[in-house]
């Protein structure tokens, strides 16, 4: 049987570094691979991490570079023959002083946390092997940004039958209001992060009913999280919990026990499902 492999994204700090480093702690049975698009930043995560006594491997992902999902994607597929945990955690926002337009910060936010994770997802799926686990870190502020949605909105994002195309339609739609400056006016709110987000999780959902449905004794568990307010460089250092703290909930989904059945499909926070 080919080694089990353990997959996080934007792992050279803040939380994905820790999610990196609890894997390590839990002993997971396998090869742990941290990924980031700065080589130099992501060698020296390994290089930290092994001083803790925790072998660890880098590869180069930029989750905006379709090209680069592909290259891991082959790399995973010769060197294991598939995928066993897969952490999406790649993620930018803007500062809340950030000066450039709020169309500008639409557009460049959701080409990250929404398109990169997606993509990624689409080069790395057909890997997954059987009793795999996959966690897409979304946010508590994905909740908040869809109860400030119109009702319209609501209903579509909470429709269990919306496809991923249609998800994608309205990501697009959110981004090009955006840039015309009448998001508020078209239900949309007025956080470009919290958006994306709305997109994350809403992407699990469907995810996971599409691997229910093609894969449905295959075992594989797929979740989206919230880690909660992590003092990172992303919050400018600011929130309650630490990264190790942050990381406790997309460990616990990454290391959901086989035979498990749920959560599937679901927003976790603090390991405790929230209601959409």
């Amino acid at each position: 049987m080919s080694k089990h492999v353990a997959v996080v994204t934007g792992a050279n700090r803040g939380i994905g570094l820790a999610i990196v480093r609890e894997l390590c702690k839990a002993k997971f049975p396998g090869d742990v691979i941290l990924t980031a698009r700065n080589e130099k930043l992501g060698n020296e995560a390994v290089e930290t991490l092994k001083l803790e006594g925790f072998e660890v491997a880098y590869r180069h992902l930029d989750i905006c570079d379709q090209g680069s999902a592909i290259e891991l994607s082959n790399f995973l597929r010769k060197t294991y023959g598939g995928l066993d945990v897969f952490i999406n955690n790649a993620g930018f926002a803007f500062k809340v002083d950030a000066s450039e337009p709020f169309g500008e910060q639409a557009e460049e936010t959701m080409r990250t946390n929404f398109w990169g994770t997606l993509w990624v997802c689409r080069a790395l799926f057909p890997l997954l092997r059987p009793n795999a686990r996959v966690v897409n870190v979304s946010s508590f502020v994905s909740k908040k940004a869809l109860d400030a949605c119109s009702p319209h909105l609501q209903a579509k994002f909470r429709d269990t039958e919306l496809s991923e195309e249609d998800l994608c339609l309205l990501m697009g739609e959110f981004v090009n209001a955006a840039k015309q400056g009448n998001h508020q006016a078209q239900g949309w709110p007025d956080s470009a992060y919290g958006t994306t987000k709305i997109g994350v999780t809403v992407l699990s959902r469907i995810q996971a009913h599409i691997l229910t449905k093609t894969r449905p004794d295959d075992g594989i568990l797929l979740n989206a999280c919230c880690p909660g307010w992590v003092r990172t460089d992303m919050t400018s250092d600011n929130g309650p919990k630490s990264p190790e703290e942050g990381a406790q909930t997309p460990t616990y989904l990454a290391l959901l026990p086989e035979g498990a059945k749920e959560p599937h499909g679901q927003l976790v926070w603090d390991k405790t499902v929230q209601e959409w």
